[in-house]
């Protein structure tokens, strides 16, 4: 018998635990606003995350990655689902709970300047945080606004300043210093480096890496760029239309895919390496729209894999298990070799 991932049991040192995730959009017309459909952003996802792990969610955009980062932080509500963080319930949780989770799970925003209150200094952003949670107050927050912004690499003469006098770097690192203050175990990166020119990418990766180290960090990393994935994540989840469609530990993923779309995104990686540059694999057609998914396997449509037939069409392939902790949702990929 084949074993899917939502038959998996729930791993000792679990810190988040994502089952079924659904996340619709209504789509309403008319006077009356009467559903006439839903936008299927997330559509079923499971997957867990670690104490003191990275897990990656790469895919395009319009997957469905950054709702379903924001749904289990409770930012979006979800349709259906559950999301258990370090044992609670999280779609469960009242207005207390949900503030003692604000603490405990931060996120940081793709775009650094628009997270950002312009008519506030960064010195005053960072105390509004320590004030709401009841963090720090006068000397107290003062002392510990310099922490925060030296702690990412900025100096505590900063915190005169206000947003559009920094860069977007430095931007960046003002929203991780946000994050930072109220000292969360777990943190949303939803496309913190997207944003930021090339040169300052790796600069902000290797931060993030460092202060994961530092304090005991879970990052559920999220991005659309396979080569930052890798670099960062210690397991990998590929998104398409809504769905995880391959989820592995990261070196698998990226020497071993198993599912054709995570192919195609492991050809487009720039490389220097002329021996390990793989043939690009160009896909047909666009992603289909999330309020009218195609019927069966979401990506049989644009799919290049030489065996795929009309049953493409009608199974939704679940995500099971190919090889040792390797997952893939497609029903022309048989089991890797040496699978128990």
């Amino acid at each position: 018998m084949t074993l899917t991932v939502d038959d998996m049991a729930v791993p000792d040192g679990a810190l988040l635990d994502v089952r079924g995730l659904r996340t619709h959009f209504p789509i309403r017309r008319g006077l009356l606003g009467r559903q006439v459909g839903a936008v299927r952003a997330v559509d079923g996802v499971t997957f867990h995350v670690l104490r003191g792990e990275t897990l990656g969610l790469v895919g395009e955009s319009g997957s469905g990655k950054t709702t379903a980062g924001r749904t289990i932080l409770r930012l979006i509500p979800p349709t259906a689902g559950s999301a258990r963080f370090a044992g609670e319930d999280v779609f469960a949780m009242d207005a207390r709970a949900l503030r003692g989770l604000r603490r405990r799970a931060q996120i940081i925003f793709q775009d650094p300047y628009g997270s950002l209150d312009p008519r506030m200094t960064i010195g005053s952003a960072l105390r509004e945080v320590l004030t709401v949670h009841r963090l720090a107050s006068g000397a107290a927050a003062q002392a510990r606004v310099a922490e925060l912004l030296e702690l990412v690499g900025l100096s505590a003469v900063h915190a005169r300043r206000y947003p559009h006098e920094f860069s977007g770097g430095q931007r960046q690192r003002i929203g991780i210093a946000r994050a930072l203050a109220v000292e969360p175990e777990f943190i949303v990166c939803d496309e913190p480096v997207s944003a930021l020119d090339v040169s300052v990418q790796a600069q902000v990766l290797n931060l993030l890496q460092d202060l994961k180290d530092r304090l005991d960090l879970s990052y559920l990393f999220i991005a659309h760029d396979l080569g930052v994935i890798e670099h960062v994540s210690d397991r990998i989840a590929v998104m398409y239309l809504g769905r995880i469609v391959e989820m592995a530990p990261a070196a698998a993923v990226v020497e071993r895919p198993i599912h054709p779309y995570t192919r195609a995104l492991l050809s487009a990686v720039p490389t220097t390496d002329a021996e390990a540059r793989s043939e690009r694999i160009v896909l047909r057609g666009d992603v289909p729209s999330p309020a009218a998914p195609p019927p069966g396997c979401p990506f049989h449509p644009r799919c290049p894999h030489p065996l795929k037939d009309e049953e493409c069409s009608r199974i939704v392939p679940p995500l099971e298990r190919k090889a040792n902790g390797h997952f893939a949702a497609c029903i022309k990929e048989p089991p890797l070799e040496g699978l128990p």
